[in-house]
């Protein structure tokens, strides 16, 4: 039994509609039962929110253009300023126009001009006699707009006094984009994460003709035993069964097991996928260069094409301030003068270590350093004299934001500022070359 029921659209196309949207069937019924018939008035603005992946966008053009209802789907990141979003709402309801030689440039600076092109635009028989669906993606970029575009928005039904209904998608809840004078409130969705049982029906469906679909749905159980405490990014979910199903597949390829050895197929692909959540996920290497490294079989630090590690470009200076920070980090206050000065004169040599110096300093972790220190390294290291300039404490500030260095003791207003460098010495070695 189907459970998208409607009487103001056809069987055959809710039917359809509801096997393009797996398990958002009761967002898909509660959205129809908002919108009506074709001929109603619709809400004025409804406000749709939830985590990235969780279905917000596809649902929502899968079910306008499914049904054919007139709609308008602008992206705010990609029109990023009022104008831009303005005039790309008017110019896609040009495609609604009966007038084909009616696709001229338009141009609409305010809101005022916005809602004067609008109404001249829905005068089409097709726009007035049902509803007219502006949906803006990402619209989280409203807010950083003039102070009246989300307001005038939400009220666009009355101001135009045409059968229009604005959808917002978005990532964040409603009470971070209510103005502080208040506005006209939408009524709020919210899709929910997709459920473990909910992705592996999902990814089911991608399954291989070549092979059945039982033997695919395993291979997803595994990848999201793996995966799901990680990641429930659904995109990035598909991306990971498509690059590793080849490596479940060998023992299969080669002879050695048929579909239903699942013990020798996990055997097999169990490692490779610890291996994908070092790399592939945080997207490390490139994905051909993944596929090469499979059929190798070798590990992934034995690539270093794309590897975001060693392919860190930094000003000249910061490399040097990086390099300065480790060394103050990871090198007792002591051993400054020895390994720093040309001329440090003579130092006694001792048989024995202190008890905490017998740990290697990179199990201890990095130790806090003061800016007078790291300068005084600084100038050690490089050739030519370095000015204490402001651009040299500007860029000191530029790796604190970029997260190569950390910054403690920052309330303390007896001492000056203390650092701690936070990459690891593979990185340093980069760097350094």
């Amino acid at each position: 039994m189907p459970n998208l029921e409607h009487p103001a659209y056809p069987a055959a196309d809710l039917l359809h509609l509801e096997s393009l949207v797996p398990c958002r069937e009761s967002q898909v019924s509660k959205l129809l039962s908002i919108f009506g018939e074709r001929q109603q008035f619709s809400l004025p603005s409804i406000f749709i929110y939830g985590h990235t992946s969780s279905g917000k966008t596809y649902v929502m053009q899968t079910l306008l253009t499914t049904l054919q209802l007139p709609h308008v789907f602008v992206n705010c990141v990609e029109y990023f300023t009022s104008r831009l979003l303005l005039e790309e709402i008017l110019i896609q309801l040009q495609s609604y126009s009966s007038d084909t030689e009616q696709a001229s440039p338009v141009h609409c600076d305010t809101f005022n001009d916005f809602v004067r092109l609008f109404k001249q635009a829905v005068v089409s028989r097709e726009l007035q006699d049902q509803t007219l669906y502006i949906v803006l993606d990402r619209a989280e970029q409203l807010r950083e707009m003039e102070a009246n575009i989300l307001p005038a928005f939400l009220r666009l039904q009355e101001l135009t006094d045409r059968n229009v209904t604005v959808v917002l998608l978005s990532e964040i809840v409603w009470e971070l984009f209510r103005p502080n004078v208040g506005c006209f409130e939408p009524f709020t969705m919210y899709f929910p994460d997709y459920s473990i049982g909910h992705l592996q029906k999902i990814l089911s469906q991608n399954h291989p003709p070549e092979y059945s679909a039982d033997f695919y749905s395993a291979y997803i159980n595994i990848l999201l035993g793996v995966f799901y405490m990680v990641c429930r990014d659904l995109k990035e979910l598909r991306h990971l069964a498509a690059l590793n199903f080849s490596k479940y597949c060998e023992p299969v390829v080669r002879g050695e097991a048929n579909e239903r050895d699942t013990r020798k197929l996990w055997k097999n692909i169990e490692p490779h996928l610890k291996k994908a959540m070092q790399t592939v996920y945080l997207r490390e290497i490139s994905s051909s260069q993944w596929e090469r490294l499979q059929h190798d079989g070798g590990e992934p630090g034995q690539l270093k094409g794309l590897s975001a590690h060693s392919h860190v470009e930094l000003p000249y200076y910061s490399k040097f301030l990086l390099i300065a920070a480790y060394l103050a980090s990871y090198n007792p206050v002591r051993t400054d003068k020895r390994f720093f000065l040309k001329h440090h004169g003579k130092i006694r040599k001792t048989n024995f270590m202190k008890k905490h110096e017998k740990t290697s300093n990179h199990l201890l972790g990095p130790k806090p350093f003061p800016l007078d220190r790291l300068l005084a390294i600084l100038y050690s290291i490089v050739d030519n004299r370095v000015a204490p300039t402001a651009n040299i404490f500007s860029q000191i500030t530029s790796l604190v934001t970029l997260q190569l260095l950390s910054m403690v003791g920052q309330n303390d207003q007896l001492d000056g500022p203390r650092y701690k460098c936070t990459v690891s010495l593979d990185f340093i070695r980069a760097i350094a070359r």
